[in-house]
């Protein structure tokens, strides 16, 4: 019996014509025995309507918002989430040759320059502590720092003198699909529009603007008011795989239905569709590793705290008991001094008291 999603596109297979074309190519059999049973599952249920797909995967995210082919798309999703009107110009290298992480040049997601000269970088993160409020700031500072070096060179050609006030603004665009702990404290928010003011109110044009979007808390949102804005419609379509949600969303949003037949006629490239999947697990597994690498150094870190609390309140506790026996040790002291003068006090008592009796 057809699932929901099945009904819905034809061009979706069912689990045995998938097992069979898997079975039938030793390539395909190798890759998909390598994967633990709940992967083998996942994507044996998105490919066959059994869930949706998880269009936040990297690769499925690049395929269906590809600024290159469809730009028409992000610059849909850009202008609702920065609210004003985006035109992607062209679309940047990824690789960022100014800021480097360790062994490896930063690589963003994806970078853009808008009509107006600004530039975006959209990033996607499964798991929010591996993009902290640091790690924003840093890619910020590179997109600036990019925007920098271009103009500056292009003043250069055209000798023209450079002129700060030739900067555009910096965009950076992050879609949580587990979002930091920070933002499970706004429970009912789920874009957080982020730029550099004063204090006093005054207006200076810093240029550096963040969108944090905790999809996660969107998602409880969606459950309890459903889909509202089209703004609500594109976030549903990145982070919901629930055909039911689905089925809503096209119906109200008819525009939907053609990026999911493009989603489901790649699953028809079965080998390239496992290939793509594959490399989601193994980013997964890097970042669980890594995740793991800290927690556990955070766990050391706390261990060495306290031991190191510990010790300082032991050796506060053995100065004051040093400085107590100081303290008994120079009233020791100055009884035993007080003692010595008594004794020669007597002394010298006796002494006189011989004189006198030898005098009688």
């Amino acid at each position: 019996m057809a699932n929901v999603l099945q009904k819905t596109f034809s061009n979706i297979r069912t689990r045995e014509a998938l097992l069979a074309e898997i079975s039938g190519n030793e390539t395909m059999k190798m890759t998909y025995e390598s994967w633990e049973d709940e992967y083998q599952k996942e994507f044996l249920d998105f490919c066959t309507g059994i869930k949706g797909v998880k269009v936040l995967y990297d690769s499925f995210f690049k395929e269906i918002m590809d600024p290159d082919t469809v730009p028409e798309r992000l610059e849909e999703l850009l202008s609702l989430i920065l609210k004003q009107k985006i035109r992607i110009l062209k679309v940047l290298p990824q690789e960022s040759p100014y800021i480097a992480d360790g062994r490896s040049l930063v690589i963003m997601d994806i970078v853009i320059e808008l009509e107006n000269h600004s530039l975006a970088n959209v990033e996607v993160q499964k798991l929010g502590y591996m993009f902290p409020g640091q790690r924003a700031a840093c890619y910020s500072a590179d997109l600036l720092l990019r925007q920098y070096k271009r103009v500056r060179s292009e003043r250069s050609e055209s000798k023209k003198k450079f002129s700060y006030r030739d900067m555009k603004k910096v965009y950076t665009i992050i879609f949580y699909e587990e979002s930091p702990a920070e933002f499970h404290q706004f429970p009912d928010d789920y874009i957080h529009r982020s730029r550099q003011k004063t204090d006093t109110g005054l207006e200076i044009d810093l240029l550096q603007e963040y969108a944090f979007i905790p999809l996660d808390n969107f998602r409880n949102i969606l459950h309890n008011k459903g889909i509202r804005t089209k703004l609500d419609a594109w976030l549903t379509f990145l982070s919901i795989d629930d055909p039911e949600w689905i089925g809503r969303l096209i119906d109200q949003y008819p525009q939907f239905r053609r990026y999911y037949e493009e989603i489901y006629e790649l699953c028809l490239s079965t080998e390239k569709v496992m290939s793509m999947f594959s490399k989601e697990l193994q980013e997964l597994d890097r970042n669980t590793v890594q995740y793991m690498i800290d927690e556990m150094q955070d766990k050391i870190d706390e261990q060495k705290r306290q031991l190191d609390a510990a010790l300082s309140e032991r050796d506060a506790i053995l100065s004051e008991k040093d400085a107590a026996l100081a303290e008994k040790d120079a009233a020791l002291s100055e009884s035993s001094a007080v003692l010595e003068e008594k004794n020669r006090e007597i002394e010298r008592l006796k002494a006189a008291l011989e004189a006198e009796r030898s005098k009688g």
